[in-house]
């Protein structure tokens, strides 16, 4: 009887139900979306890296070592000399390590040189390999290895000759055209900054700066790409490594070490603690974006309540029939709640259901534009948590209108009004 009731009395207001259930729908996408993402950003920023126990670079900032050596982000504030690099990797502790070299790009994709050994060892969410879409690892010296976005956005396939530029600048002025590169692999995309990186070998790198000094060319004099190769490509420096250790009970011995080295002002970190640091830096943007997403479903669900207080008044013959008949104070009570708790429930099934094909529509644009990959499972913990305190929020609102429409008088609501 009172679901009946109950579903007669939002029939017959069916247009401000139905402005009510599309604000709740729209909050409830809000939030979900916001919390959803805020997630699978911070699972993404921890899964980029994977299996690397220190990185080690020139000593400047831990947060700016971890941002340049696997984000992309900055630049380093010097280099390490190659000769301390080997006597650091030399150690009985150092199982594998991946030197990285940076510095020049490709049409504002940052070219990173390094090893093979790089293809062998790196591991990024939950330990996984690098994999080949296409093409296989550099062998030679003008050889390269793409990301996938940025074969995907420059449209290159195996084969195909690129030129690399000096710098980092999305616009450079100096290329290295007379020694371009062939595209001999593209990787797998992987939702982490391999994507969008370029990757040539150490000699590669090297070979592209033979005739230059301090960053700059020697004015007057150009070397072909084949008498570089008569050069020592040896590197001279590099900009960071990734170290591995034989056991992770020694990782804060080397670590030390690196630290107190005497010959080179160096630095090692331990990504996963400094990713963790990097993280809680944002903790204010978190929180100042789960305020705007829970002040918009607050604000869904007071508007509702509004609706609710506006029609008491217009259904006061109703109330007072229903009183007449006999209906109880907690009745009518329950009536009022039971009609809030519907528009509620309908808006929150339509906005996980607006929220799911959200992220179905954005899921490649965001992963494009952001190296973002978001899942597509709408039925979590944080739905279905976000959903229940939306309902209480929504049932205590709702005792309002519902006191009001119970302590209605009789006679008030039954005079014959002229």
């Amino acid at each position: 009887m009172l679901f009946k009731i109950a579903l007669a009395s939002i029939i017959n207001r069916k247009l401000t139900a139905f402005l009510a259930v599309c604000s709740i729908t729209m909050s409830v996408a809000i939030v979900l979306s916001v919390e959803h993402i805020r997630q699978q950003a911070k699972a993404n920023f921890a899964s980029t890296i994977s299996d690397v126990d220190l990185i080690v670079g020139a000593r400047s900032g831990r947060i700016n070592l971890l941002l340049y050596s696997v984000f992309r982000i900055g630049n380093a504030t010097n280099n390490i000399s190659w000769e301390n690099y080997q006597k650091i990797t030399q150690q009985k502790s150092v199982d594998w390590a991946i030197p990285i070299s940076l510095g020049d790009s490709h049409k504002g994709y940052r070219v990173m040189g390094t090893s093979e050994d790089y293809f062998t060892y790196y591991r990024y969410r939950q330990k996984q390999p690098l994999t080949f879409s296409k093409g296989k690892i550099f062998n030679g010296v003008y050889d390269v290895v793409l990301g996938s976005d940025v074969a995907k956005k420059l449209q290159y396939d195996i084969g195909q000759k690129i030129v690399l530029s000096h710098g980092v600048a999305s616009v450079s002025f100096v290329h290295h055209d007379d020694k371009p590169f062939t595209v001999v692999g593209i990787l797998e995309a992987t939702g982490t900054p391999v994507d969008k990186t370029v990757h040539i070998s150490l000699a590669g790198m090297e070979a592209i700066h033979v005739g230059w000094t301090n960053g700059v060319q020697i004015q007057g004099l150009s070397i072909s790409a084949e008498d570089a190769l008569k050069k020592d490509l040896t590197p001279k420096n590099i900009t960071a490594a990734y170290l591995g250790l034989k056991s992770k009970i020694s990782t804060f011995r080397v670590q030390r070490a690196i630290n107190e080295y005497k010959q080179e002002p160096l630095m090692a970190i331990l990504p996963g603690v400094v990713i963790s640091e990097l993280w809680q830096t944002m903790d204010v943007v978190e929180k100042i974006l789960a305020l705007i997403a829970g002040l918009v479903a607050v604000t869904s669900l007071l508007g509702i309540i509004t609706m609710m207080l506006s029609t008491i008044k217009q259904r006061n013959r109703e109330i007072a029939v229903l009183r007449a008949i006999g209906a109880p104070a907690r009745f009518i009570f329950s009536l009022i709640q039971l009609e809030v708790i519907g528009l509620v429930l309908v808006g929150i099934i339509m906005g996980i259901g607006l929220f799911w094909g959200g992220i179905l529509a954005s899921q490649p644009i965001v992963s494009e534009l952001y190296g973002l990959n978001l899942t597509t499972n709408p039925l979590t913990w944080s739905t279905g948590k976000y959903s229940l305190i939306m309902l209480g929020i929504a049932m205590l609102f709702a005792c309002i209108p519902a006191t009001m429409a119970y302590r209605q008088s009789l006679k008030q609501g039954l005079a014959i009004k002229e």
